[in-house]
Parts: C-alpha cells; structure tokens; sequence
C-alpha cells in the first residue's frame, strides 16, 4: 500500500514540523489539539460562571489597542471572580476555539507539586534521582528545587533559533513531529539527559534561570511517582478545579504520558479560569485545595533571577513572578497573569510568525500591559 508522512507533523524545508513552520504556525497554533499525534482531553463536572461587566478602562489602554491590533494578535481575556472584565479576539478566531498555550502548562506543575508538599510526600531538597532512579547523569544528581526553578545546567538545549536544538527533538518523543527513526517515549527520552559537555555536575553557573522545557516533564514524573496515580487524574482534577468550559486538551506520547512543559490548549476563557487557581491560592471552584496557599506563597517570595529582558522578574516553582503577581509565557507569543492580591486574572494569546516563532523583546511590554491592568 502505498502510504506518505503526516504533512502536519513532517519537517519543512526549515526543519520544523508543518503546524510550526512560520507559513502554517498560526493555523497550527489554532488547532494543535486536534493536529498532535496524541493527545488526552478531560472536562469538568461544574463550570465556573463568567459574565461580561466591561471595565471601559481596559479598553481605553493605548498598549491594549496596540498589542490587539497586531497581526500575530489571538485573544485577550481580563477576569475577576466571575467577572469578564474585557474581552477580544481576532477575526480568525472566537471564544469558543482552543489555542495551544504552549510553556504556560508548566505552571501545572507548581498546583501538583505544592499539593504533594503540603501533604508532607514531597522533599524539596531530595535529589531527583532518589524519586526517580532511572534517569541520567543530567538530572540525577539535581534537586526538586532546582528543577522547580530553572536552576540546572545539563545537555538539554532550548535555542529556539536552532530547529535541530533537543527541545525540538523532544517533540519527537511526545508527538509533536515524526521521528527520524524509530519513535522514542517521552520518559525514556528524559532519562537519557546527560551532563553538559565538560561540566561533572548539573550545577548551574550562570546565576540566573536556566530555562529548559525538560525540567517540567521530569518533575511531571516525580508527581506520577509520588502522587501514586497517573497524571491524567491530576489533569482530570485540575480541569474540575478550574471550573473549565470547554475541554482541557493534552498532547501525549504513545504511551498516554502528557506533555506538561508545553502541550495544553484552552480557549483564552478557560486559560483565564486555569490562571485564577492562582489567584485563588489554589483553591478549587468548590473552594477545596487543589494546589498549595503555602507552597504559592514560597513561590511569590522565591526563585532564581530571569536573565534580560526579563531582568527584574524571578522563576520560581514553574512560575514567573516579581514578589507579587504569578504568570509564565508561551513559545510563539503567550502570557498568563494572575494576581493573587486583586483576583484579577489576564491573559493574552498570538501566534509570532516570523523564521522562529520567538522574539524576547516582544514579551515584556505585554508583561508589562498585563501586570498593570491586574493590579486594578
């Protein structure tokens, strides 16, 4: 029979799979749910209420109508409570439309990972590799903490700018792209990490955050195991506890193992509902702990600094923060705010559709933008 590779998932002349090739990027931006190879989706008993009560204010913001303006513009969504405070998308897309939120999942894990440290199941300092025997020499040795905050140096690379850099090469472990031979699993990928060439440890000397997608997926492993039971009930909670609309969709590998560093898709309402579990303090919508009050309250006053442009904010637990606000980014153009001290959550969706779908100088004056109209 005759048969040919997966256009969406096959590599471009770029070396990007097609859904993240810049011609395609937003229409894979768009529909990743339903383009990845694997995927999971979970739907919550209750959704929480939100009804529109317009702040005029927002809208007035010259960097609003800026930033809603641009081409690569998705959605942007402020709420409080059960309030939509403002609302707008693009003519391409609608309320009811998932967008991949890409790193923004990793902010999952620091709901998990609290739960079990409050429940007294989770060491901070405990090497990973005494939870986790099985992985290599490029995470064994590390801390939870470490690994929490960005703060491991390993062979795992994160250049956007390079298609053959390992954090795309992890796509082919988690579906995200065809694999250039057999079709390696996602834990499997994990513990092969090795050292840094010509370090003998996974200290990181560079005294700010080493960001490396990988490190989600690792502590995803250490909730599995600890936990003692698999990450779709976490997922299957989280959902229910965020009082999620629609459907909270997952990317997976073959095995079902989802993909936390980056592989959620919600529409820009229910990431507004996800991000107000911080705002919360990770309590549910049923006001029952899904997350840690203590554990967020560590993240706030913690972390290791972020290197520029984001100087002056800290990563902390699978957070951003600057002592105040909680959020974290998206590759392509994401960021989630959430403000415990208002409950005021905002979010923001576009696809960047330039070579690499990343630009450092484009997040902070959305950061900016977002943390201002959060503080009320």
């Amino acid at each position: 029979m005759q048969t040919h590779p997966n256009p969406d998932l096959a590599l471009q002349p770029d070396g990007r799979p097609r859904w993240n090739s810049a011609p395609w990027r937003r229409h894979g931006f768009h529909n990743l749910h339903r383009l990845t190879r694997y995927a999971q989706s979970f739907r919550a008993g209750n959704v929480l209420d939100l009804r529109l009560s317009a702040d005029l204010s927002i809208a007035r913001r010259e960097d609003v109508r800026l930033f809603t303006g641009l081409p690569w513009f998705s959605a942007l969504v402020v709420t409080e409570g059960n309030r939509i405070l403002h609302e707008a998308y693009a003519p391409d897309f609608a309320p009811d439309c998932p967008h991949a939120i890409m790193s923004i999942s990793k902010m999952s894990t620091n709901l998990m990972l609290g739960r079990l440290w409050e429940d007294g199941l989770l060491d901070l300092s405990a090497p990973l590799g005494s939870i986790l025997p099985r992985l290599g020499a490029g995470y064994a040795g590390a801390s939870v903490q470490q690994a929490l905050d960005m703060n491991v140096q390993n062979a795992y690379d994160e250049d956007y700018h390079n298609p053959a850099a390992m954090v795309f090469l992890h796509e082919a472990a988690t579906g995200m792209r065809l694999p250039d031979g057999p079709e390696p699993m996602a834990r499997d990928f994990l513990a092969a990490i090795g050292l840094a060439a010509g370090t003998t440890d996974t200290t990181n000397p560079g005294g700010v955050c080493n960001y490396k997608s990988a490190n989600t997926d690792v502590l995803a492993m250490v909730v599995e195991t600890l936990g003692g039971r698999p990450l779709s009930a976490w997922l299957a909670d989280l959902a229910d506890a965020a009082g999620l609309e629609g459907a909270l969709h997952v990317a997976t590998d073959r095995t079902g193992f989802p993909l936390l560093n980056g592989g959620l898709c919600l529409t820009a309402r229910d990431l507004a509902r996800y991000g107000a579990l911080f705002a919360r303090l990770g309590r549910a919508v049923d006001g029952q702990p899904y997350g840690s009050a203590t554990f967020i309250a560590r993240t706030r006053a913690g972390g290791v600094p972020m290197p520029a442009p984001r100087a002056g904010l800290r990563y902390s637990n699978q957070t951003n923060t600057e002592g105040t606000w909680l959020g974290h980014g998206g590759y392509g153009g994401q960021y989630l705010l959430a403000n415990p001290d208002t409950g005021r959550v905002a979010c923001f969706l576009s696809v960047l559709q330039d070579e690499d779908g990343y630009d450092t100088a484009y997040y902070p004056p959305i950061i900016a933008m977002l943390a201002e109209i959060c503080a009320g």
